[in-house]
C-alpha cells in the first residue's frame, strides 16, 4: 500500500514516542474527532515549519487507521482518559499523503502528480478487488465506487508550490486535483490538512473554500497543540535538567498562544535538551531560505522595522491576517505578514518583534547584506566602533556616532531615545560576535540601556547608558548609583575582571559626546 491504511504513520509515531523528548499532545484527537462527519470536517492547520504539524498528523493517522492496532501507543497518553477514546480507535480507513515526498525520478509536475494518482489507484484496486477491470477517469470516481468512507490526513499540502518546476497553470491544476478529490464528496469523513501557506488565499476561486484555516494569528482552537507552552517547557526542564528554563526561554521563546501564554520553538527546545546546550538549530526551508529574502523585496519600507526590532523595540502594526499569497511581495504589510507565516517574527497584541535569540542571530547577519544600503555602511564600521570603545577613545566613538547621524536615513534622526538606540545597535553590531548584548537589562536597582557580556576570556564587560539632552557624566553616575555592575558580578559564563562604563549623550548643540571609565568588577 502507498497511502491507504499504511504502516508509515504508525511507525513514525512510534519513533516519536520512543524519543528522548516527548510532549503529549494527544488531546488533539478529541477535538479533531468531534469534526468527523460534520459540516466542519475540513480542517487546515497552517504553522511555521518545525512546530509539530507532521508529528501531530502522524499521531492522528496512527490513531484512526484500521490497518493496525495502536492501543499500545495511546493507552498511556492523555487521550485514553477521554470518553470518546474507544469510539474512533483504529476504526477508519485512512488515506495519508505527505505531499513533500517526491518520486525518485521527478522532472516536473506531471511526474509528481502522476505518482500520487497511480499510487492511489493501486491502493484502491488492492483493497477493493471489485474495482479491478473498470475504467475510471478520476480518483474520486474510484473512491465513490468503493461504497466506503475515508479520513484524509494530508501533510504539507503546499510543499509542491516551492518547486521551481511549478508554473502558475500547474498550481491551478494541483488545486483542482485537491478540489476534485475532497470537495462535496460523500466518502470524506474528515479532511485534515497541514501546511505553511494560507490555503484560502492561495486558492484563486472556490477550489478549497470548504476548508477552515487555523493559522498562527487566528487560531484559538488548536493553538496549544503546536509548539511547546511555557508550562510544558518547565516540565521538560524538571525532567531533564540539562539546560535551565531561563536559557531555553532566552533562545527559543517569543511566540504566543491565544491565552497569552508563551510558546517555544519545539524542535529547537528538543535538540537543546538532548545536546545539553543552547545553540542555533534554526534551518531555513521553503521559498524564502533567508529572512533577508523577505526584506529585499521592499527594503525601503521594511528595513526601518528590522533595525528597530534588532534594537529591541517592538513595531506596532495592524496585520489582519496572512498576506503571503504570492512570492513577489510588494507592500510592507505583505512582507511582515510573510515573515510571521514563516516564524521569523512573532505578532501579539498589535506588535511585531524578533521572537528570540536564535532568530536574532539571523537578523544580525541580514543587516550586513549589500541590499541594506546605507545601513550596511554603518554596520561595516561597527568593528571600528568596538575597537574605539575598548581603547577608551571617547573622541573616536563620538565621531562615528556623528557620522552615522549625518547620513540621510530618516529613522535615524533623533526624535526620542529609541532612535539613538537604533544607531547604537547598528554601530555595535560587530560586537555581537564577542559579546552577548542585553537591551534594557535588569541589574542592581534598575535597567541599564545596554549590557555587553563577553563570551571569551580577556574581554572586559561593557555597560552603556544613553542620554538625550543631558550629559555623559550623568549617564556614568547612573550606572554607579543604580549598581548596574551587579549584573556583571553575577555573570558566570566568563570571569570578568574589568568593566568599561560608557556614557553617551546627544544634544542639539554639542551633538554626540562620549565618556568612558575603566573599573574593576
Amino acid at each position: 500500500m502507498n497511502y491507504l491504511n499504511t504502516n508509515r504513520q504508525y511507525l513514525l509515531f512510534e519513533e516519536t514516542l520512543n524519543s528522548e523528548i516527548y510532549v503529549d499532545k494527544s488531546l488533539l484527537i478529541e477535538k479533531i474527532s468531534a469534526k468527523i462527519r460534520t459540516n466542519s470536517k475540513y480542517i487546515c492547520i497552517t504553522r511555521p515549519r518545525r512546530f509539530g504539524k507532521t508529528i501531530n498528523a502522524n499521531m492522528l493517522g496512527a490513531y484512526y487507521t484500521k490497518g493496525f492496532d495502536s492501543h499500545n501507543f495511546f493507552d498511556n497518553l492523555k487521550i485514553a482518559d477521554s470518553e470518546m477514546y474507544p469510539k474512533h480507535m483504529n476504526t477508519h480507513n485512512v488515506i495519508n499523503i505527505d505531499f513533500s515526498r517526491m518520486p525518485d525520478l521527478c522532472t516536473g509536475y506531471d511526474d509528481y502528480i502522476t505518482d500520487i494518482i497511480e499510487g492511489l489507484r493501486a491502493d484502491l484496486a488492492e483493497a477493493y478487488p471489485n474495482l479491478v477491470g473498470k475504467t475510471y477517469s478520476k480518483i474520486s470516481e474510484m473512491l465513490r465506487d468503493t461504497g466506503d468512507s475515508f479520513i484524509f490526513i494530508l501533510d504539507e499540502w503546499d510543499s509542491v508550490f516551492y518547486r521551481k518546476f511549478m508554473s502558475e497553470e500547474e498550481k491551478d491544476s494541483y488545486l483542482y486535483f485537491l478540489k476534485s478529490l475532497l470537495k462535496d464528496q460523500p466518502y470524506v469523513e474528515l479532511a485534515y490538512m497541514t501546511g505553511v501557506l494560507p490555503i484560502a488565499k492561495y486558492s484563486s476561486g472556490s477550489e478549497l473554500n470548504m476548508f477552515r484555516e487555523h493559522n498562527f494569528m487566528n487560531d484559538i482552537t488548536y493553538d496549544n497543540f503546536f509548539g511547546f507552552s511555557e508550562t510544558e517547557v518547565r516540565e521538560l526542564c524538571r525532567q531533564h535538567k540539562s539546560v535551565s528554563y531561563e536559557e531555553l526561554e532566552k533562545w527559543y521563546d517569543g511566540y504566543y498562544l491565544s491565552s497569552g501564554e508563551h510558546l517555544f520553538n519545539p524542535r529547537s527546545v528538543s535538540f537543546a535538551l538532548m545536546d545539553g546546550a543552547c545553540q542555533n538549530y534554526w534551518t531555513e526551508t521553503g521559498p524564502m531560505n533567508e529572512i533577508a529574502d523577505c526584506i529585499e523585496h521592499n527594503v525601503d519600507e521594511v528595513r526601518e522595522d528590522i533595525v528597530k526590532m534588532v534594537a529591541g523595540i517592538p513595531v506596532e502594526v495592524d496585520l489582519q491576517g496572512y498576506s503571503a499569497v504570492e512570492l513577489q511581495l510588494n507592500t510592507r504589510d505583505e512582507i511582515l505578514s510573510a515573515m510571521v507565516v514563516y516564524g521569523f517574527l512573532s505578532y501579539h497584541d498589535g506588535y511585531l518583534k524578533i521572537p528570540n535569540h536564535e532568530l536574532m542571530e539571523k537578523y544580525q547577519r541580514v543587516l550586513a547584506r549589500d541590499s541594506m544600503g546605507e545601513v550596511k555602511e554603518i554596520v561595516d564600521r561597527s568593528k571600528e566602533m568596538l575597537n574605539a570603545t575598548l581603547d577608551c577613545d571617547e573622541k573616536k566613538v563620538a565621531e562615528i556616532l556623528e557620522a552615522v547621524h549625518d547620513k540621510e536615513i530618516p529613522f535615524l534622526k533623533y526624535n526620542d531615545e529609541n532612535a539613538l538606540s537604533c544607531v547604537i545597535t547598528l554601530c555595535y553590531l560587530y560586537a555581537r560576535r564577542d559579546y552577548t548584548i542585553e537591551r534594557e537589562a535588569k541589574s542592581g536597582k534598575g535597567y541599564c540601556d545596554y549590557l555587553f557580556l563577553p563570551k571569551k576570556l580577556g574581554k572586559p564587560a561593557i555597560i552603556l547608558e544613553l542620554k538625550v539632552g543631558r550629559s555623559c557624566e550623568e549617564a556614568i553616575a547612573q550606572i554607579k548609583e543604580k549598581n548596574y555592575l551587579q549584573k556583571v558580578r553575577d555573570y558566570r559564563a566568563v570571569s570578568c575582571r574589568e568593566v568599561l562604563l560608557v556614557g553617551i549623550n546627544y544634544n542639539s548643540e554639542k551633538h554626540h559626546e562620549c565618556k568612558i571609565e575603566r573599573t574593576d568588577v
